[in-house]
């Protein structure tokens, strides 16, 4: 009883293409609802944020030289001071009346410092209108920097004052531009000019000297050459210590597919460090920076992108080795999920490098996210089919198959669509969620294939020649090497209307079609034989003429038949005898 109810609950249980089509649709609506619901919320967040902004000037005006955070107050600085436009840079500096006369000296000097000294990059400064609140400092005090000298490292104070105009600003401290002169005065010779002639670092070119022009051309072409030897050096005792031939050619594919990735992504880094250690100013450095930063993550991505490629590659043959067909086609789609990931990760950084604020990009992203959503749940609805297909192995790569009585092989499974090459060499997409409610029939996982056919005897065999070929087809099946034994059986089915019908049930242990049909032609001819040595034969369609009287003395009107001549006996079903006519009949033809 207990094995009765556990058969009937698993009878209730829904199959997983029931699953299948009964889920896609669920998770379809449920990320639609997701989507819809992020989408509201980056809107109300927006909306939130621009009230928030709306209602801000009413206690603040907003600063146009952009000294309302730490952040904006040096970018700014460092940008006048660049253009010499120090009368503007001394609008960022808390001058005393003492240092009001020399506030364009005071600006100079402090962008040689700062030129010299300063590494701080802008984005480690803090962008909100209260400062960083988290450093110890008072509230009104911000340090940045500092500018690391040879004994000592001297912080740049802000301090956040009340401006009639603008109201609450960020200003460089009046004690800080009490020690500029002081040690502007005591500044050393940067180490660039004192290595290279004087000549080199005394002419420019496009504001930069040729000093730091060809500290720029080594330090890309210096680091390139290195590496690549030393990549060739470390080859030599690797492919001396590996003796496997197969090791041997993995080693070679792994180092030449890494090599130049690598090299991209040191030599990034050696020359970003040098641009710092070649003097040139603050603007240019931080402009450089985000410069360079971009090519470091696209390099970085290229190398990332490198390594997963070949270890999934490595899984995708491991998993070929084992027959895994499924577990294979799986991993080629985890790559292209994977190089979907890493290039939009890539996109989100460089924007933030340049400077974009990510956070309003997203939310720029949900006002379009409900007319996506709508548009997106075929695509949805494909990539969870594929999905859904992979995890339950029912279709791989490679796999022969039938979808919606067509028949082909299929080429590849991408994140929308499996691409199945017919028969007839054309190239068939179907969608990944159709597939959920189309008939697929995978001829990949059979290891043996059926030959079922309808021997037709004539009715001339007689019962001893029956038994004879039956014994003898029976017989075949019995000694074949290629037939399943216990399956395999010859029965007589049947006295038809035109032959003695025989059924041929075998299986043939193979999976391979081309060889199904080589190994069924020949089991046909031997059976061919044993019938032929039986004395009897393969029936043949039968045609039956009948003749029919006519009054008028001619046949079909055509020709005329004497009325006393015996006409040609009709022959039914095999039977000789002839009955003679009377008058004259026209032929009439019938096919059985």
């Amino acid at each position: 009883m207990v094995l009765k109810s556990r058969k009937a609950l698993l009878r209730g249980l829904p199959t997983f293409q029931q699953v299948l089509v009964d889920g896609i649709p669920i998770v379809r609506t449920a990320v639609f609802l997701a989507v819809l619901t992020l989408s509201a919320a980056a809107q109300l967040s927006t909306a939130l944020k621009s009230q928030a902004k709306a209602a801000e000037p009413e206690i603040q005006a907003e600063d146009p030289l952009g000294r309302s955070t730490p952040r904006g107050t040096i970018n700014d600085f460092i940008r006048a001071t660049h253009h010499e436009d120090f009368v503007a840079a001394s609008s960022y500096m808390q001058l005393t009346d003492k240092q009001k006369p020399n506030a364009s000296v005071l600006a100079h000097d402090l962008k040689d410092l700062m030129d010299r000294y300063f590494s701080q990059p802008l984005s480690q400064i803090s962008d909100s209108p209260a400062g960083a609140l988290d450093d110890g400092l008072p509230p009104d005090r911000e340090h940045v920097g500092p500018l690391k000298m040879k004994d000592k490292a001297v912080d740049i104070v802000l301090v956040r004052v009340k401006d009639s105009v603008s109201g609450e600003i960020w200003l460089i401290s009046s004690e800080t531009l009490e020690q500029v002169q002081v040690l502007h005065g005591v500044m050393e010779e940067a180490w660039l000019d004192r290595v290279m002639p004087e000549a080199l670092s005394k002419y420019t070119l496009f504001d930069i000297s040729v000093a730091q022009w060809l500290l720029w051309s080594v330090s890309l072409g210096l680091p390139v050459l290195l590496l690549w030897v030393l990549f060739r050096l470390l080859g030599f005792p690797f492919r001396k210590m590996i003796t496997s031939p197969l090791q041997r050619a993995r080693l070679e594919v792994w180092t030449s597919r890494l090599r130049w990735p690598t090299i991209t992504v040191l030599t990034l880094i050696i020359h970003g460090a040098c641009v710092f250690l070649a003097s040139s100013s603050v603007n240019f450095r931080i402009r450089y920076s985000h410069f360079i930063s971009i090519f470091l993550v696209l390099a970085l991505a290229w190398l990332l992108g490198r390594i997963m490629h070949l270890l999934f590659e490595h899984a995708r043959i491991l998993a070929r080795a084992r027959g895994q067909s499924g577990s294979e086609s799986l991993i080629l789609l985890g790559r292209r999920v994977f190089n979907a990931v890493l290039a939009i990760v890539a996109i989100f950084v460089i924007l933030t490098i340049a400077g974009v604020d990510t956070k309003t990009a997203l939310a720029g992203v949900g006002i379009g996210g409900v007319a996506v959503a709508f548009g997106a749940q075929k695509s949805v609805e494909n990539l969870l089919g594929g999905v859904f297909l992979l995890t339950d192995k029912a279709l791989a790569i490679g796999d022969t198959c039938s979808i919606s009585n067509r028949v082909g092989t299929v080429e590849d499974i991408t994140l929308r669509s499996v691409r199945l090459r017919t028969t007839e060499q054309t190239l068939l997409s179907i969608p990944a969620g159709v597939l959920s409610q189309a008939n697929i029939e995978n001829f990949a996982s059979r290891q043996k294939i059926l030959i079922r056919n309808n021997l037709q005897l004539n009715y001339k065999t007689t019962a001893g020649q029956l038994k004879s070929v039956l014994n003898g087809i029976q017989s075949l099946l019995a000694e074949s090497s290629r037939v399943e034994r216990e399956t395999a059986y010859v029965r007589l089915t049947d006295f038809g209307q035109q032959a003695i019908e025989l059924e041929l049930f075998a299986y043939i242990l193979t999976e391979k079609w081309p060889e199904f049909l080589a190994l069924r032609e020949a089991l046909l001819l031997q059976i061919a034989e044993v019938v032929e040595s039986a004395g009897s034969s393969f029936a043949g369609s039968t045609q039956f003429v009948y003749l029919e009287h006519s009054t008028n003395g001619a046949i079909n009107g055509n020709r005329a038949v004497p009325d006393d001549k015996p006409s040609v006996g009709a022959r039914n079903h095999g039977s000789d005898s002839h009955e003679p006519v009377r008058q004259a009949q026209p032929v009439v033809e019938r096919i059985a």
